[in-house]
């Protein structure tokens, strides 16, 4: 019985066997040798081992994958090997394409460079044939080959993030090394694509820390470098599973970064572009996770000035959220508001344009909310002395829906908007605002007449009473200066000191005997200007047998 159990135990390999012979050979060598020579054989038996430990447990591209993959002679074409020697082949073309040209010798530089493009133009066709098989070497291999060729430290920038409609102006620049990059990132997103590809073997691979790295590629200045990186990524995100929190959440603080601190990132309207795809895809109801990413993420995008350059993949996403919950609107108008500008006339067409998408999509009851503010806000652009910001607040009258909107509820819009009107068709200098008011004005008159002339008698009633307080203000300003003319307040002031003379305990006495004196004169002017008849007695005279 207890021999047919040690049969089935399994037997060391003769490779072992082979190692422990080697070892104490070589342990039984150095004991008859001197102590030097023996400190030095164990030094190098423990150095190997120690490598050998290395290369096993490496976390990305573990050599010991390799260690049983035949090696097959890069240059032959998969045409002229054998079906079981293609994925050695494969993986013998991608360790070639891991390997740097020489920069000493330009004539072999160039003689690598080509081989190199010959070789990566081969494998891109190989894979795309869809007769490629990965395993796990040839997925460590391929992810090592992108890591090396791809990865990489870009210069630092000299060009400023400025405003929008200057950061428009600003010439692409192209990497001179696109030719290898492009077929380099063919390849990669070939192999992600893949259909057959073992996402479970592949994510050991495609981790965290790689995914980080293809983050901050998206830093390069070559637009068609960051729109692969967009594909790639969002095939990735897709496949990829696990790694789906994970990159939201890289994405965001990269976005974070963006916004609070440095305004300074050429990849924001591609991660931007994915994103869109994403919250299109995401269940409802929304879950926090994603309300947050709203609210955090998304809204306060609108406050860098180089916002033109992403503001339509970022109205698309706000879209996306609002369509998938339209209670959102609410948030999202009035971060609006927060980040509305005053100075940056372009800034500001785009933030009515977003408004007016976002009250198409929204509900009776979120406009309630929110109708105060964003229309005293459309009241000042209404009366913008840029023209063009005066007409695109105009056009928001011939929206049907946003027409609808305002009026369901004229008794509250109305009142905020007839002033803004009145003051354009009075004092506005272009002749189109001028003939847009004009129409807005009858526009509204149509709706409701009756509402229109009690928003004129009320703005009537308010310019009345506005110059009354400007005519009281006035004379209580000419009764001050007739009653200072009777007693001048510099009669009583202290005589000047001259600097020589006099010492800073001085100099500060005279300066507050001027504050109190400035006091003095502030209680007189209020109690004149308010109608305080008692008060004014008293002030004046306080005013004029004041001490110090």
């Amino acid at each position: 019985m207890i021999k047919q159990i040690l049969r089935k135990l399994p037997r060391k390999s003769q490779k072992s066997d082979s190692l422990d012979s080697a070892g104490n050979d070589s342990d039984n060598h150095a004991s008859n040798s001197d102590d030097g020579v023996q400190c030095t054989n164990f030094g190098n038996k423990i150095s190997s081992r120690l490598r050998v430990v290395k290369r096993v447990s490496s976390a990305v591209f573990p050599a010991s994958i390799m260690a049983g993959v035949e090696a097959v002679e890069p240059n032959l074409s998969f045409n002229n090997v054998s079906n079981p020697q293609k994925p050695n082949l494969f993986i013998s073309k991608l360790n070639l394409c891991c390997e740097g040209c020489n920069s000493s010798d330009p004539d072999k530089g160039t003689a690598e460079q080509d081989l190199k493009r010959r070789t990566l133009i081969e494998l891109v066709d190989f894979v795309s044939s869809g007769s490629a098989k990965f395993n796990e070497a040839a997925i460590a291999a391929m992810c090592k080959m992108c890591a090396i060729n791809l990865f990489r430290v870009f210069p630092p920038k000299y060009r400023s993030n400025s405003a929008s409609g200057e950061a428009d102006d600003e010439e692409p620049m192209f990497d001179p090394a696109w030719s290898n990059l492009q077929l380099v990132y063919d390849l990669f997103l070939q192999f992600i694509s893949y259909s057959s590809l073992d996402a479970k073997l592949a994510k050991k691979y495609i981790d965290q820390p790689f995914i980080l790295r293809l983050l901050d590629l998206f830093e390069s200045e070559d637009p068609r470098e960051r729109d692969c990186l967009k594909t790639i990524l969002h095939r990735i995100y897709g496949k990829f599973t696990v790694h789906r929190p994970f990159v939201r959440k890289a994405v965001s603080n990269i976005i974070y970064t963006f916004v609070f601190e440095t305004e300074r990132h050429n990849g924001i309207a591609e991660l931007l572009e994915i994103f869109g795809s994403i919250i299109s895809g995401f269940a409802v109801p929304l879950k926090e996770e994603h309300k947050m990413f709203l609210c955090r993420v998304l809204i306060p995008l609108h406050k860098p000035k180089s916002v033109g350059v992403y503001h339509q993949q970022l109205t698309y996403c706000v879209v996306q959220f609002i369509d998938k919950d339209p209670k959102l609107a609410n948030s999202v108008i009035t971060g609006l508001l927060k980040y509305w500008p005053v100075t940056n006339s372009q800034k500001e067409l785009m933030f009515i344009s977003e408004s007016e998408e976002i009250l198409e999509m929204i509900s009776m009851t979120e406009f309630q909310k929110i109708m105060v503010p964003l229309f005293r806000r459309i009241a000042c652009c209404l009366n913008s002395f840029h023209y063009q910001v005066a007409e695109r607040a105009h056009m928001l009258w011939n929206n049907e829906h946003v027409l609808n909107l305002i009026k369901h509820n004229r008794q509250v819009i109305f009142p905020l908007i007839f002033p803004a009107l009145e003051r354009n068709s009075r004092n506005h200098w272009h002749q189109t605002v001028l003939n847009l008011t004009k129409n807005t004005r009858k526009m509204l008159s149509e709706i409701d007449d009756e509402l229109t002339l009690a928003c004129e008698r009320k703005l009537e009633e308010e310019n009345s009473q506005s110059n009354e307080a400007s005519e009281k203000r006035k004379l209580a300003w000419e009764r001050l200066e007739l009653a200072a003319g009777f007693e001048p307040a510099a009669a009583n002031l202290v005589p000047p000191l001259e600097p020589a003379t006099c010492s800073p305990w001085m100099l500060l006495l005279g300066f507050g005997q001027m504050v109190i004196e400035g006091l003095y004169l502030r209680t007189y002017v209020c109690c004149i200007e308010y109608g305080y008849s008692k008060a004014t007695k008293v002030a004046r005279s306080m005013y004029r047998h004041r001490m110090y």
